[in-house]
């Protein structure tokens, strides 16, 4: 697991209170977050990982599990990157 895909496991578990998903399941379909946790998520990550999610960024394709978490993270940082580079 990467460190990115433990830091957001770590805090879902810590902070709703959930175990045994895996990291392709969907926090909304599987009631693991609803639509109020899913703000703190986003808050979550903006502080953790240094970066700001656009509105329109905000979409199950990028939320709803540790899987797409990890890949939504990596491009937003590596969009950083490439800005400050």
């Amino acid at each position: 697991m990467s460190e990115v895909a433990s830091r957001l496991r770590n805090w879902i578990q810590d902070t709703f209170f959930v175990e045994g998903f895996s990291d392709s399941d969907s926090f909304l379909k599987n009631r693991l977050i609803d639509s109020t946790g899913m703000m703190e998520l986003v808050a979550f990550i903006e502080t953790e990982f240094g970066f700001r999610a656009e509105d329109a960024e905000l979409v199950p394709a990028n939320l709803d599990s540790i899987d797409n978490l990890v890949r939504y993270v990596a491009r937003k940082k590596g969009a950083l990157r490439a800005c400050a580079g």
